[in-house]
């Protein structure tokens, strides 16, 4: 019974006090200890950054002008393509729209050439010939003007120097009345479009004439006198 009596006798208030600050204590003691601990530095965070050399900062800056220089290059050469792929294109256009008519041009020519060779051969006086020579010859006409229309222009070098850019010799002839390699014939016309031979002039060249051999003439005298 007197245990229980202790046991259940209340506290004095000194006692109360001690034992207030004695938790307070400890529980002031947990705290310190814990923030000692939060504070301890982390050796993974504050490990030392890796440090890099002068030599290894030189080669990678080498490394990185030279990528540069290459991809430079790559775009200078990719303009330089751009732009001659432009000019080719731009060529070829303009080509396509001054020759465009080239291949037509050809088989028109053999019309005219049939009309010329036709007024030619006409050296009739009967009326019906003179009135179809006529009207071939206004037809030529027309087809002049079309050529002109179209920057076609006739090739007719009838006495003028033999050019091989612009003239096809069929043969050559002794002459004494022309210079050597001057044209003498024309047979057939030659024609240009746009500055672009698309037929040349078959033509006869002249050659220098021979000279006569006086020693033959004097051999062919001494025999008639024989």
């Amino acid at each position: 019974m007197s245990n229980e009596q202790n046991a259940s006798e209340p506290k004095s208030d000194s006692e109360l006090i001690d034992e207030v600050l004695e938790q307070a204590s400890e529980h002031a003691e947990d705290v310190v200890n814990e923030s000692e601990e939060n504070q301890q530095p982390d050796d993974s965070e504050n490990e030392a950054p890796e440090e890099i050399s002068l030599e290894e900062l030189q080669i990678q800056l080498k490394k990185a002008q030279q990528t540069a220089e290459e991809n430079w290059d790559k775009a200078v050469r990719a303009k330089a393509e751009m732009e001659n792929l432009k000019r080719r294109t731009q060529k070829d256009l303009e080509n396509a729209h001054k020759y465009g008519l080239e291949k037509f041009s050809k088989e028109l020519l053999s019309v005219i050439d049939s009309l010329e060779l036709g007024i030619q051969a006409s050296t009739s006086d009967n009326p019906e010939v003179v009135a179809l020579k006529q009207g071939s010859e206004l037809t030529i006409k027309q087809f002049e003007a079309v050529f002109a229309k179209f920057n076609i222009e006739a090739l007719d070098p009838m006495g003028q120097p033999f050019n091989p850019e612009l003239h096809q010799a069929m043969t050559m002839q002794p002459s004494a009345d022309v210079e050597p390699n001057t044209v003498i014939n024309v047979f057939q016309k030659g024609y240009i479009l746009n500055g672009r031979l698309i037929r040349p002039a078959m033509v006869v060249v002249s050659q220098a004439a021979k000279p006569i051999d006086e020693s033959i003439g004097d051999s062919t005298n001494l025999d008639e006198q024989a």
